[in-house]
């Protein structure tokens, strides 16, 4: 059995198991999801893979990938059961998608890609243009209006929603010029925060709102100018913060004392320890300093 056989078997059997599991002979669970109720698990399972690849845990990749392909072929069996699409046409859409959008390795015919006379394309940059070229041509055959900020689902995550919509604006040429512009623009929006706070930071939270979204908007965008996905460098922060405020509690629980009896001077100081033995552990410096919360 070659590999791509095995793995036909092997997605035919989960989806045999999807349909018995909705059979009424099936799972009281699983028969009374639906298209809407699957979603937050749509969610945990794509992020439990990102936390898989932030630590490069292979053995959990393995697993979670395979809960959110279950989650995919769920919400395809329920489509099939309404009648709207299978499964099949699910993955038929999208490998007619691969093909006709790679003329470069299936030939400028293939699926209807149509040769335009173009020389294709030889370099990531240029496959890159060419997607978007096929994408656009086929959203005008659909009869839709393509706009430059049409596809960015609303659904994203906010910041990789700021970081999708700042490539998009980008790619038009609606960008800052340098990184440091975006510095200037990061340090406009905290003085007019800090002008907020300073006048009491009460009476009008509609205000503040606004302000800390526009201060959110232009680091997602700095980390965009960077080359850094701000998703991924606040999932690497938080895991951060909470490896060293675990190490912390720990500590002060060995020396029999508990975080509400702390005072804040005295987390303060084991804190600094934590990231002194963080600093002395891997060797390397650490370019924060102070508390660093």
């Amino acid at each position: 059995m070659t590999p791509t056989t095995e793995a036909a078997a092997a997605f035919a059997r989960l989806v045999e198991l999807v349909r018995v599991l909705r059979s009424p002979e099936g799972c009281p669970w699983d028969r009374e999801q639906t298209l809407q109720t699957l979603r937050p698990f749509v969610l945990e399972e794509t992020y439990e893979v990102l936390e898989a690849l932030d630590h490069d845990d292979r053995r959990a990749l393995r697993e979670e990938l395979g809960d959110f392909i279950f989650e995919g072929v769920l919400l395809a069996q329920l489509c099939t059961e309404s009648g709207d699409f299978s499964v099949a046409d699910s993955l038929h859409a999208i490998s007619d998608k691969l093909v006709r959008r790679h003329p470069h390795v299936f030939g400028p015919n293939a699926a209807g890609a149509g040769a335009d006379g173009r020389p294709l394309p030889t370099t990531p940059d240029e496959v890159v243009e060419r997607w978007e070229d096929l994408k656009a041509r086929e959203t005008s055959s659909k009869g839709e209006q393509r706009t430059a900020l049409g596809g960015v689902p609303k659904s994203l995550p906010a910041l990789l929603r700021t970081h999708e919509i700042g490539i998009r604006a980008s790619a038009v040429g609606f960008d800052w010029e340098r990184a440091s512009d975006v510095v200037a623009k990061i340090e406009e929006e905290v003085e007019e925060l800090r002008e907020w706070v300073g006048e009491g930071a009460s009476g009008n939270g509609a205000r503040a709102e606004e302000e800390m979204g526009d201060l959110l908007f232009a680091i997602a965008n700095l980390s965009r100018k960077l080359g850094i996905e701000p998703e991924s460098a606040l999932r690497k922060a938080n895991d951060k913060f909470s490896r060293r405020f675990s190490a912390m509690e720990s500590r002060l629980r060995a020396a029999g004392r508990s975080l509400s009896e702390c005072a804040l001077q005295e987390m303060e100081d084991e804190w600094s320890r934590v990231k002194q033995a963080e600093r002395a552990a891997s060797s390397r410096p650490d370019p924060g300093s102070g508390s660093a919360r």
